[in-house]
């Protein structure tokens, strides 16, 4: 529990006795890092630098809006040429397509979609092709 800083003393002194004695008292020991460089030290770093650092210590990753609809595009396109029926095929790219009008209505964050609705009748063209229809 910290005790209060006297009145006759300086913040500064005060602070300083405090961590002297926790060191004695080998609070710091057992610190991850201890002995260790500071990383990245002197290193300039951007606005979020901590966060993208905690985000690859994690594992997690982040894309924009838009890119991320670019990429369920292409997703969709895969899942709708291997769908079983044609009823599938045409739901998978309805759906995106409602989306991709959606973004177009109001541009998501991040750089621009660039793209159009899919051509719902030609993936079905070729859905039918690839299966000899």
């Amino acid at each position: 529990m910290t005790g209060r800083k006297p009145h006759d003393t300086s913040m500064e002194s005060w602070i300083e006795r405090r961590i002297r004695e926790a060191a004695e008292r080998g609070a710091f020991d057992d610190l991850p890092g201890h002995g260790e460089p500071i990383r990245d030290l002197g290193r300039h770093r951007d606005e979020g630098w901590w966060l993208k650092r905690k985000m690859r210590a994690e594992g997690l990753s982040y894309l924009p809006p838009s890119l991320i609809l670019r990429k369920d595009v292409e997703d969709a396109l895969a899942l709708a040429r291997d769908a079983a029926s044609e009823d599938d095929a045409r739901a998978i790219l309805e759906d995106v397509n409602a989306r991709i009008r959606a973004a177009i209505r109001t541009p998501p964050e991040g750089p621009p979609l660039n793209r159009r609705p899919v051509d719902v009748e030609g993936a079905i063209g070729q859905w039918r092709a690839r299966r000899g229809r």
